[in-house]
């Protein structure tokens, strides 16, 4: 005689919880980011985009109006993910050169990150058709770094521990210091991205450079 079935096991199957917008959207997001850089922005239909996802097209134009409202959210969404790692907050338990040294290497993260410079790569390839999206990368990305990194250096200056006349314009030029370079050839000479050890190195030469051009002098 055979055993009767468990109650667990004649229970019927209900349907799996329906997922958030919110959820729906990493997915989105997901499936873009692989698919524009394997095939680029021009070449990635709204229908390629949904399929990818496991949604339906009306599903995602409900959640996005068209491909480059997509494209920005999801660069916004990545950088921003990013960006909330970035510990860039003042502290008067370490000394300024460990602390701009932490920042720079901070800022070094965001833009030598991996997708970072693949969702570059495709944007510089993209923008003479499509202006719009260099635009949001450097509003969503590049933009928001600096100003992250002048608020910092406008601490340090309030503090009276550095002199800068335009901490704005100094924010560009530290970023310039320690990512630039590599990011540029990774872009461009297809090299790979610089360790973890040479970042590292970089921020802590950017600093020692930086600090000793710009250190208040005692009086």
């Amino acid at each position: 005689m055979a055993q009767a079935k468990s109650s667990r096991e004649c229970r019927p199957r209900g349907r799996p919880p329906l997922r958030s917008d919110d959820e729906t959207k990493q997915i989105v997001f997901d499936a873009a980011r692989h698919a524009f850089a394997v095939d680029g922005y021009a070449a990635t239909s709204t229908e390629e985009l949904a399929r990818r996802a496991g949604i339906s097209t009306k599903t995602l134009y409900r959640l996005f109006p068209g491909k480059a409202a997509l494209f920005e959210a999801m660069c916004a969404d990545r950088l921003e993910r990013l960006l909330s790692d970035v510990n860039l907050r003042a502290s008067d338990e370490i000394d300024i050169e460990t602390g701009l040294r932490a920042a720079l290497l901070a800022c070094a993260d965001l833009a030598l990150d991996p997708e970072v410079v693949a969702l570059q790569r495709m944007v510089l390839q993209e923008s003479a058709a499509f202006p719009e999206l260099a635009a949001n990368f450097y509003r969503n990305g590049i933009s928001r770094t600096a100003i992250a990194l002048a608020r910092w250096l406008s601490v340090q200056v309030k503090k009276r521990l550095i002199a800068i006349d335009d901490v704005d314009e100094a924010a560009g030029m530290l970023i310039g210091m320690v990512a630039s370079a590599p990011q540029r050839a990774a872009i461009y000479g297809r090299m790979p991205l610089p360790s973890r050890k040479d970042i590292e190195r970089r921020a802590r030469t950017c600093a020692a450079l930086f600090l000793h051009g710009c250190r208040a002098r005692s009086t």
